[in-house]
């Protein structure tokens, strides 16, 4: 994987051009680039002003009134925060855009002058330090600057366009919230869903699309261990979900290494252990929050019978009685994002190198671990295809500090990820052309 990865940066690198060099002509390009300062600053707005996932009510205000301002007839209020807009334009196919809105809570760390320095609130009533950590305020801005082009440029496509603003895919519960809240009761069936993300390995300017596997499958689950507590001084009268947490943890670890196929790619990492409120409490439970990455369902299962086959052992070890086994949440879930139609991946291609020039479309990278569920939203139509695309977000240098220092950039997730300005013009009008093209059918 590693020999993979390192290849196709060579071969990025080997494509890179100077991109004040390969701007392109297109009335697409050049009309996002007149609108390029009133998106930025829409962006800082965005970004200065992060969200928690399904409290995302101030980003979904702004969404519903610029899709209003462009003719769209918008919906509100979907799984509470999510926002969605149709625009009929004569006869044609439906395509769906969508973006993600929620931020993360992570204390910021950059040293923009818009920096977010804010304290939200997050669906359970506890005030979080809050950023966007993963680029979900570009991703918001591009539907936005969508929405201004479908409409300016209705004569050059016919169909219907969806423009959907989802909340909370950080927790993986956004879009399937949205289904059963009624999305598809307000919208027609999409024939194809479109969505993109942001990529700090590649430079801003440059998108990228590729066949195949994209992003991993995903599922989250809580693990309650429920034991006997008590004083810290006397152990032994007590079933201390501590251990029990802390032999799980590490009997979880075997599951990949030794379960699971090799050759088949998955992750399981737990992100949480929460468990007693003082020194001298054996406390009566503790909660593991477990994350797993995965591509085959097989391994799903392997990993999610796995957790539960060692935890179960490990409180029965410990003389759990039956009525206090632990306990599995199985709270978000995704399937793998799998750009499967090569005729679909190769038609975004065309219509981004069209808008942007050849050299600035480059192949995806190979498959990771990440997660996505905007394809979730594709679940209840076994006709509609998804397509997922990469916008570069990097600096100008990324490729030859990777490839020749071994130094990564800060990636999605961390305090100091930065979306580079020339992503937010690049991304709006590739994207907009690739919806374009096919409405265009």
């Amino acid at each position: 994987m590693k020999a993979s990865f390192l290849k196709t940066i060579l071969m990025l690198t080997a494509l890179a051009v100077n991109l004040a060099d390969a701007s392109s002509d297109t009335s697409i390009y050049q009309s996002v680039l007149k609108d390029e300062p009133r998106l930025f600053e829409l962006f800082k707005r965005l970004h200065q002003n992060p969200e928690l996932s399904f409290m995302e009510f101030e980003t979904a205000s702004l969404v519903a009134e610029e899709l209003g301002a462009n003719g769209f007839e918008v919906t509100t209020g979907i799984a509470t925060t999510g926002v969605v807009g149709v625009m009929k334009n004569g006869d044609g196919p439906v395509v769906l855009f969508r973006a993600d809105m929620d931020g993360l809570p992570i204390k910021e760390e950059t040293d923009l002058p818009y920096k977010s320095t804010a304290q939200k609130q997050d669906r359970f009533g506890i005030n979080r330090p809050t950023m966007h950590a993963c680029g979900h305020d570009a991703h918001t801005t591009w539907l936005i600057g969508m929405a201004r082009q479908l409409n300016e440029q209705r004569d050059h496509w016919s169909g219907t366009a969806v423009l959907l603003a989802q909340p909370a895919e950080e927790i993986i519960e956004g879009a399937k919230a949205m289904i059963a809240d009624g999305l598809y009761d307000t919208i027609p069936q999409p024939d194809i869903i479109i969505s993109a993300h942001t990529i700090p390995l590649i430079p801003a300017g440059v998108m990228a699309i590729r066949e195949g596997r994209r992003m991993a499958g995903t599922d989250q689950i809580d693990v309650l261990i429920r034991g006997v507590g008590g004083h810290g001084s006397t152990p032994h009268a007590t079933k201390d979900p501590v251990m029990m947490g802390v032999m799980a943890v590490q009997g979880y670890q075997t599951i990949v290494s030794r379960m699971l196929d090799q050759s088949q790619p998955a992750v399981l990492t737990v992100g949480a252990f929460e468990a007693g409120d003082t020194n001298n409490i054996i406390p009566e439970e503790a909660t593991l929050k477990v994350n797993l990455r995965w591509y085959s369902p097989q391994e799903r299962k392997q990993l999610i019978d796995g957790i539960k086959a060692i935890t179960d052992n490990v409180a029965e070890m410990y003389g759990v009685p039956a009525s206090r086994m632990p306990e599995y949440d199985m709270k978000g879930y995704a399937i793998p994002v799998i750009n499967e139609n090569a005729d679909d991946v190769e038609k975004a291609r065309r219509a981004m190198a069209d808008t942007l020039g050849e050299a600035r479309v480059v192949n995806g990278l190979p498959p990771i671990m990440g997660s996505e569920d905007f394809q979730m939203l594709a679940e209840p139509f076994a006709g509609t295809r998804i397509l997922f695309v990469e916008v570069g977000s990097g600096k100008p240098d990324v490729y030859d500090n990777l490839v020749q220092k071994g130094e990564y950039p800060p990636l999605n997730h961390t305090p100091r990820y930065v979306v580079e300005r020339p992503a937010i013009a690049t991304g709006t009008a590739a994207l907009t052309s690739i919806v374009m093209d096919f409405l265009a059918d």
